[in-house]
């Protein structure tokens, strides 16, 4: 189960701080020749544009790749305060500093409770910490701001699996594979599950 949900916590984690600046530098470039667009507006085209090519992508790698870009520019909050804070948070959260890390991500979401990803890291926390209903309360946080966060959906469908409400999971896998077709753990968590249900029902 927890395969799932660490997916998003290492792919989030795994995006070192220059990669990730140069994620989202990228379309702020391609976005200039639009000086009537506010930044805001420029990132959430970007987002889209990201977001139809993940779904129509059929190569996984490819798909990986687009993902990884989408998850840049969900890390820029836009605050260099607050992206100090995330970059202490996953540090600590690393270490299995855990009490740290939540002081940070406390103080994340209070500053920017906008800020999608702030609530997704602080999810991700409780659900490392196994607190499963703080984590489902950031999840619907971060699924308010950014309904197609597959992160947050991924671990959202773990926390119902985990907890024996199977075809609330198997809804949630399915809507992560609306959002991201080509994810190979929600494809067989969703697989897996659906013949759990399939054999339950005969």
């Amino acid at each position: 189960m927890r395969s799932v949900f660490v997916f998003s916590i290492g792919s989030l984690l795994a995006i070192s701080p220059a990669l990730a600046m140069a994620q989202a530098q990228e379309p702020v470039q391609q976005q200039a020749a639009l000086p009537n667009q506010t930044l805001a507006e420029k990132r959430a085209a970007r987002l889209n544009e990201l977001f139809d090519s993940l779904k129509r992508e059929s190569n996984e790698v490819k798909a990986a790749r687009i993902a990884s870009l989408i998850q840049g520019q969900w890390q820029n909050s836009g605050s260099a305060t607050v992206d100090l804070m995330m970059s202490w948070a996953a540090k600590a959260m690393e270490d299995k500093k855990y009490s740290v890390a939540l002081d940070f991500l406390d103080q994340v979401v209070v500053m920017k409770p906008d800020y999608a990803e702030g609530w997704n890291r602080r999810a991700t926390l409780h659900f490392m910490m196994n607190d499963y209903g703080r984590s489902m309360a950031d999840i619907q946080r971060t699924l308010s701001l950014e309904p197609r966060h597959f992160g947050a959906l991924s671990g959202m469908a773990a926390i119902l699996k985990d907890t024996g409400r199977k075809e609330a999971a198997l809804e949630a896998f399915e809507r992560v594979l609306a959002v991201y077709p080509m994810l190979r753990a929600a494809q067989t968590q969703a697989g897996e599950l659906a013949d759990e249900l399939t054999g339950q029902r005969t």
